[in-house]
């Protein structure tokens, strides 16, 4: 049985509300994940997604600032919501969908983006980030029978070199720093979470889902960096079937600066 997944950090939900909408309809997901809604629960449009089929909404929000949701046309429940480094600021999801006798537990993850100074000493951005990405290490695959987990999300870290457009200069960029790198490849291993992406895409080609606003022709100097990732339990790794990223997403109107990745999985 098919299962479509996707992930976008959306910049706004309501301001691009026209461009997940039209990301629906074109690629017809069976699960949205997004990140940095930056919209509160009860103004969340909910509405515009029960219209065009998708009538499973669950949602952790706040005013202004980061913020996730899941978004499914399959029946989904919600699991949990964690707090990280004690601080009630809206980074994680955990839903479960129910397909075809199997539960698939979904974390949707958005990771404090660090600020500028990577010196966790001077910078209080980048010490929260550290804290929270050692904290992931509890997040871990269920061990249910019959339940696979997949994790998700903008995790704002570029852990292998190809996953920047240059890796000596990058070195010092927050994102890419080895403090961050490391620390989230251990997270991966620790959990026994298998990084799908790059089971798709070899480790060794460039890989991108975020193009900085900075940047005024981004596509022609493609100064990229994979900060959205997919990972999955062991077990659902062998029926991952296709994963794609939605590069054209950067070019729409008033877009977000990270695009959409879709995998899909033939579940048993």
């Amino acid at each position: 049985m098919p299962l479509r997944i996707a992930t976008w950090n959306i910049n706004s939900v309501r301001l691009r509300l026209p461009l997940v909408l039209r990301f629906l309809e074109e690629h017809q997901p069976d699960v949205l994940c997004l990140q940095e809604t930056k919209c509160p629960n009860d103004q969340f449009p909910t509405a515009a997604f029960r219209k065009i089929g998708y009538d499973h909404v669950a949602i952790h929000g706040q005013k202004g600032y980061h913020g996730v949701a899941t978004i499914s046309r399959r029946p989904m429940s919600v699991l949990e919501t964690r707090t990280f480094c004690g601080i009630e600021d809206c980074r994680h999801l955990a839903t479960s969908v129910e397909l075809g006798g199997r539960r698939i537990h979904l974390h949707n993850f958005y990771v404090p983006a660090g600020g500028d100074e990577p010196d966790p000493e001077v910078n209080p951005k980048f010490r929260h980030k550290l804290d929270f990405v050692k904290e992931m290490h509890d997040v871990l695959p269920s061990t249910i029978a019959d339940t696979g987990s997949i994790l998700v999300g903008d995790l704002n870290i570029a852990p292998l070199e190809a996953d920047v457009w240059s890796h000596k200069q990058m070195l010092k960029v927050v994102s890419h720093t080895p403090v961050e790198t490391e620390g989230l490849e251990a997270v991966r291993k620790a959990g026994g979470w298998v990084d799908i992406m790059r089971q798709h895409v070899p480790p060794e080609e460039k890989l991108f889902t975020w193009w900085s606003y900075r940047s005024k022709d981004w596509e022609a100097s493609n100064r990229g960096r994979r900060l959205d990732h997919v990972w999955s339990s062991p077990d659902l790794s062998p029926v991952l079937k296709n994963m794609t990223v939605i590069k054209e997403a950067r070019g729409w109107e008033r877009p977000s600066d990270h695009v959409p990745v879709i995998s899909d999985f033939d579940i048993g």
